[in-house]
């Protein structure tokens, strides 16, 4: 079982300003313990990058064949798929086929990458710490190595922030579904149905395990009422052991 060997930082001391990202150079701060991996190139937030810069960079090193590794681009796919979140720290389609190629290869980091899984989720949510999408790659990454607890921590926190996203909750539901957390999975089916979510995979798993209940309108009112009512919740994030 993995464990973190740094304590991750609040949302407030993670919003890097300009000059504070300059003084890392060209690389996005990476966390204690966990090296910084070069580039002369970006960092840029994925989500927000332009196509031409996303192009540059996946062109190059993040090609078909690298991202479903079946073949390679510029070198080792660990360089390649390193480089690519080197660039982008928060790219999700790149962490995911890192992951990919540490479990092909039983090996974490894999040859020629320049961090392990951890340190590359760590220095994602360091960088953008208001994706809520990479952090639930994270949560779903901490579910598959048995760190139950960390990952409803993680979860929790996304879950807290997802305000009126109905995607989000719906996602979160499908975590706390691999969870076994059923009881979970199923309030947030509920909210995201209440929000216009039509689609039926977390319906369908919750039936499969006989945990599936309609949902009840007026507490489903009562619910939103509640949400609606609430304090924001603190700037803190869930601290990992």
């Amino acid at each position: 079982m993995l464990a973190l060997a740094f304590t991750m930082q609040t949302p407030a001391t993670l919003a890097q300003t300009p000059s504070a990202l300059a003084q890392h150079g060209n690389g996005a701060p990476a966390p204690a313990g966990c090296g910084q991996p070069y580039n002369v190139y970006g960092p840029f937030d994925y989500r927000t990058a332009s196509h031409h810069q996303k192009h540059m960079v996946e062109h190059a090193h993040f090609t078909r064949g690298v991202e479903t590794l079946s073949r390679g681009a510029t070198g080792p796919f660990g360089h390649d798929i390193g480089y690519t979140l080197a660039v982008f720290p928060n790219h999700p389609r790149a962490i995911h086929s890192m992951e990919r190629l540490a479990e092909k290869l039983k090996a974490d980091p894999p040859p020629r990458a320049d961090m392990t899984i951890e340190c590359y989720y760590a220095r994602g949510m360091s960088f953008a710490p208001d994706d809520l999408v990479f952090r639930m790659l994270y949560v779903s990454f901490l579910t598959r190595n048995n760190r139950l607890d960390d990952a409803r921590r993680f979860l929790e926190f996304v879950v807290e922030r997802a305000g009126d996203n109905p995607l989000t909750h719906f996602n979160a539901g499908l975590l706390y579904f691999d969870m076994k957390d059923y009881d979970k999975a199923l309030a947030q089916a509920h909210r995201a149905m209440d929000m216009g979510v039509q689609r039926i995979e977390l319906r369908d798993r919750l039936t499969s395990v006989g945990r599936w209940k309609d949902p009840n309108p007026a507490a489903t009112a009562d619910a939103a009422s509640a949400a609606a009512s609430a304090p924001s919740p603190a700037a803190s994030e869930p601290a990992p052991r």
